[in-house]
């Protein structure tokens, strides 16, 4: 009699499901051993000692106020101690000053230090307006009167015709005594040589004055070149 198997009974038919669930328990063990970890006693506990040993203390600190600064010493006291002397009793004197003459002394001479004083610069100055003009002696009259019988005209300007004005400027000094002449403007012919000459020869002149001293004034003078 052949023996018959009951369908329910066949595990051909779950033979996959059952590969599949032992994979996945083979699987899960293995990570399970991976993750369990072993640690040797011994090296935990060295490993504890050098950690506790590199905490170093901190000291925590608070504001404390720093101590008055110590009183300045005492100044000594000054004690001036005076010697009561009796009216009677002579009292040396301690100065002493030496006035031997002697043969160098004697023949020194005293050297007088006398310091000029400086010059004024109103005495460097040159004015063109001051408060009294200053004058040729006897007036303008007298000046023109002077000019007409110095000068000598010049062969070339009267060989020539030349005449007219020619303009001479110079200084009258604090003393009244004629410095610079220029000529401003020439007719030529050597006039303006002739005028330089004539005003060079002039006499003192009273000079200027500003405030009351004498200064240095510049003028200005016409000098006519006329043929007869």
């Amino acid at each position: 009699m052949e023996a018959k198997k009951n369908p329910k009974a066949d595990l051909e038919k779950r033979r996959g499901l059952y590969l599949e669930i032992g994979l996945v328990v083979i699987l899960a063990a293995s990570l399970v051993a991976f993750e369990k970890k072993s640690y040797n006693k011994d090296d935990a506990k060295v490993f504890e000692r050098e950690v506790t040993e590199e905490i170093e203390e901190q000291v925590l600190q608070t504001d404390v106020p720093e101590p008055p600064p110590p009183p300045p010493p005492e100044a000594p006291e000054v004690t001036t101690e005076f010697e009561i002397v009796e009216d009677d009793k002579e009292v040396e004197n301690k100065l002493v000053v030496n006035a031997e003459v002697t043969e160098e002394t004697k023949n020194t001479e005293i050297v007088q230090v006398v310091i000029e004083e400086e010059e004024d610069e109103t005495e460097k100055q040159i004015f063109t307006v001051v408060e009294n003009d200053p004058e040729f002696p006897g007036g303008m009259d007298a000046l023109y009167k002077y000019l007409a019988q110095n000068i000598k005209y010049p062969d070339l300007a009267r060989q020539n015709g030349i005449t007219g004005k020619v303009y001479v400027t110079f200084v009258v000094e604090r003393d009244g005594s004629i410095a610079n002449p220029k000529v401003l403007r020439d007719i030529g012919g050597g006039c303006g040589a002739e005028a330089i000459r004539v005003v060079k020869s002039m006499p003192k002149w009273t000079p200027g004055k500003q405030r009351g001293k004498a200064v240095r004034v510049q003028f200005n003078l016409p000098v006519s070149f006329n043929l007869k």
